[in-house]
This record gives structure tokens, sequence and C-alpha cells, in this order.
């Protein structure tokens, strides 16, 4: 779980809430489904007083290649069209999981069997669960 120690170090923005609708949220989603993601879910921790960010987005790659792809992508259109870089990143000597975080928007990009193993969206059942087509 060391991907997750990192979000608890940074301090959570609160200039602005996001919602599904904004930009950076879609242009994510948009990112994950041109390169092929699948399982694809975003949790809203909005309402959870504990929660690093406002959403997670969740999802998953058949390959290393398509975890780096994924990443690489997501990087890329966010900065293209949102104007933002990462705040942190890690995961991408392994690539089995790599974590985008940018801020308000912390982005999993999984192996299945790594997605499976640390089980998120079950450590974050009580966040509202929305998956988006693949």
């Amino acid at each position: 779980m060391a991907a997750l120690s990192i979000l608890s170090t940074r301090p959570k923005s609160s200039n602005s809430r996001l919602t599904r609708s904004s930009k950076i949220f879609k242009t994510i989603i948009q990112s994950i489904q041109q390169k092929k993601g699948e399982n694809i879910v975003s949790l809203d921790l909005r309402k959870i007083p504990e929660a690093v960010a406002d959403f997670f987005i969740i999802c998953q790659a058949s390959s290393h290649i398509q975890v780096k792809a994924i990443a690489d992508f997501i990087k890329e259109e966010v900065e293209v069209h949102c104007q933002e870089k990462p705040y942190h990143h890690e995961g991408t000597q392994a690539m089995q999981w790599v974590l985008i975080d940018y801020v308000n928007i912390v982005v999993h990009i999984f192996l299945p069997e790594t997605r499976k193993f640390y089980r998120l969206e079950e450590m974050w059942s009580d966040a509202p669960q929305m998956e988006h087509a693949g």
C-alpha cells in the first residue's frame, strides 16, 4: 500500500470542488477509454471526511505496456486540455499499479491481479461508485 501512503502526506486542495462533469474528470475518463482501459470506475469521495481527494478513478489494463500507455496518455491529454501536470505519480517502474495524483482526482491504473489484491473499491465502499463504459 506504499502507493497510498504518499497521498496522506500532501494537502487536499480546497479551492475548487470537482464534479464528474469537470473538464479534468472527463479528460481522464476519455483518455482511459481511448487507450482501451477496462473496468473503469470512479469513486466519489467528496462526502468522506478522511478522503485524500474528491475522486478516485480506477481502471485496469491487460499488460504492463498498456498500463504505461494509459498513464502516459492521461498525463499528455490533461496537460494539453486542462493545463495541469500531476502533483505526483508513481508505480512507473513495475507498471503493475500506476498512481497519478492530480490532488482532487487520483487515477489508479492496475493490472487485473494487482487490482484484485488491493481491492480499492472495497476499501472505499462507502463512496458512491459509477462505472464508465470502456
